[in-house]
């Protein structure tokens, strides 16, 4: 993984390299980032860094003088910028190991799901699927990861095994490196079990490095929080999310502007949104609503029945882009100019929606909105979840003009 298949993030690919170059690198640092923003590519590029560069540190004053009473060579390779850093690691020795997951001095930590029933799972009995989903999937999240492992709808855990597993490893000698690391994924998956790593992370062994990247700060132990060094990792601009979409995906720049508009700076959302470009969810939208305020309660039913047959990424897909459209709608509200950037279809139906809703109104439905994608998230039953959502949507707007 190199800083340049991390999208953006210049500013904080900056402040990691100073933090090495200058020989101010925290033993644990917890890498922030909302999903889609890739906190974890940026932190696997980190990590091979890391080793790379001590690495070679390490090999030229290891080196001694030489028989003639020559001073070794030591690589200069202080304040490199992240291209230039890029281009460095390609030439090192190391870097296949490093780049192919493969590295015996860097260690994987992430939620696992038992193979049968008694098993006692550790992030290395998957290894070979996490490689093989950092190379296809590096902006994915915990669904992604679960489903690819065939989780289904078990849960994944960071269990004590793994944590026990975790302090063997960082306990060994490093084999290549004079640093070990331990990158651990999603340390929300980690219950009070993770208050076995604490001594581990508040005092390692020499040159032992934890990167813990994670999604939702509030679900992390704090004990294990107020140990680490904060990297926030914003999102990516819909700038930098339209030029990925341009030349990693290989669409249009028209189109790639409008996913990265709807996607709100996650990347991942980005893509699924590309996948899912041929669903027509205006008319779906369309649909509800005349339900909603025209139909009446069997046409209601029947669009819950079709809705919930969806999976729940196509759930998910549909409420943001209700979201998007309602944002745009208020957009054309406050600002004048707004309408100047919208594809014409998207202004007709934000423009119908201000005839439908006030703005105090659309708040609320987009609070709601945000609430029914959390709890879609987190497995709840379709059919009641839209039912419920339809019965608020009916009080919200009460009996407004619905769209033709």
């Amino acid at each position: 993984m190199l800083f340049n298949d991390v999208i953006g993030q210049a500013e904080v690919k900056a402040q990691l390299l100073d933090l090495v170059h200058n020989n101010r690198l925290s033993h644990a640092l917890l890498f922030l980032g909302k999903e889609g923003s890739g906190a974890l590519p940026l932190a696997i590029a980190f990590s091979e860094y890391v080793t790379l560069y001590f690495s070679a540190q390490h090999a030229g004053s290891a080196s001694g003088p030489s028989l003639f009473g020559e001073e070794p060579a030591v690589e200069t390779i202080k304040h490199l910028s992240a291209e230039e850093a890029d281009k460095w690691m390609q030439m090192q020795q190391a870097y296949a190991k490093a780049s192919g997951l493969i590295h015996p001095d860097i260690h994987y930590s992430y939620p696992v799901i038992p193979r049968k029933s008694g098993d006692k799972p550790v992030s290395t009995d998957y290894v070979t699927e996490w490689r093989e989903f950092i190379k296809l999937y590096p902006y994915g999240n915990a669904y992604d990861w679960l489903q690819f492992i065939g989780a289904e709808n078990k849960q994944g855990n960071i269990t004590a095994y793994e944590c026990n597993d975790i302090i063997r490893k960082l306990n060994l000698k490093s084999f290549e490196s004079p640093y070990k690391i331990l990158l651990m994924w999603l340390p929300e998956y980690l219950g009070n079990e993770g208050n076995k790593l604490l001594k581990l992370i508040e005092e390692p062994p020499d040159n032992t490095l934890f990167l813990l990247v994670a999604e939702n700060e509030n679900m992390i132990l704090p004990t294990i929080l107020s140990r680490t060094q904060l990297i926030k990792v914003t999102a990516p601009d819909a700038r930098d999310i339209s030029d990925a979409l341009v030349h990693r995906a290989g669409i249009g720049r028209e189109q790639a502007q409008q996913l990265a508009s709807v996607c709100e700076g996650n990347y991942r959302e980005a893509l699924q949104l590309l996948q899912h470009s041929g669903e027509d969810w205006q008319a779906l939208l369309r649909e509800w609503l005349n339900a909603i305020l025209k139909n009446g309660p069997t046409a209601q039913v029947k669009w819950v029945e079709e809705i919930s047959r969806q999976g729940r990424e196509k759930q998910k897909q549909f409420l943001r882009y209700f979201n998007h459209l309602l944002e745009q709608s208020i957009r054309l509200q406050l600002m004048a100019t707004a309408g100047e950037n919208m594809p014409d279809a998207e202004r007709d139906f934000a423009g119908r929606l201000n005839k439908i809703a006030s703005l105090p109104q659309q708040q609320v439905i987009i609070e709601e909105l945000d609430k029914a994608a959390y709890y879609i998230e987190r497995n709840a039953n379709a059919k009641m979840l839209f039912h419920a959502l339809t019965i608020k949507l009916y009080h919200i707007i009460a009996k407004s003009e619905v769209l033709a």
